[in-house]
């Protein structure tokens, strides 16, 4: 199946110079073979931190609006 953008993304993609079309192309199959590989295994350190969150988030520990707020003005650019 399909979807409506990407079949958009490849019409428009035929009117594009050769050489872009294989670059598209290259990235794909690098794509294609992260997805063919083997399913990710999450590391211990990683589960640590999803179970974490998840008890963090169950017992709503959650970061206020500002808290929020101020890390985006720190990164924001």
């Amino acid at each position: 199946m399909m979807t409506r953008v990407w079949d958009q993304l490849l019409q428009r993609v035929q009117s594009w110079p050769d050489e872009a079309q294989d670059e598209l192309a290259e990235i794909v199959a690098e794509i294609e073979a992260e997805v063919k590989a083997s399913p990710y295994e999450a590391s211990p350190a990683e589960l640590l931190g999803v179970e974490r969150g998840l008890r963090d988030a169950a017992e709503g520990k959650f970061a206020s609006p500002e808290q929020v707020e101020a890390v985006f003005a720190k990164y924001r650019r």
